[in-house]
């Protein structure tokens, strides 16, 4: 398993749009990938998991990835999550 630590910055965040793109970059990994922000983890192929998280832009989140493509799905959700 690997977790890293991330700041957020999407530009509206709780926006469907954003939300949407990162849930369809984490469905393209075999690996179980979750994103925690404070007590909540939710998994980030689930929209309604991400809607519900409600991140925004300069939040640190910790995302963590599990599976035989993890190293790939980490640095991809990180790019995604970093450089918007």
């Amino acid at each position: 398993m690997i977790t890293k630590d991330v700041t957020i910055d999407i530009k509206q965040a709780t926006d469907a749009s954003p939300v949407a793109k990162c849930v369809q970059l984490a469905s393209q990994f075999k690996s179980k990938i979750y994103i925690e922000n404070g007590a909540t983890k939710v998994n980030a192929k689930s929209i309604m998991g991400m809607m519900a998280l409600g991140i925004l832009s300069g939040e640190e989140v910790k995302v963590s990835a599990e599976g035989d493509d993890e190293q790939n799905a980490i640095d991809t959700m990180v790019n995604y999550l970093t450089a918007n």
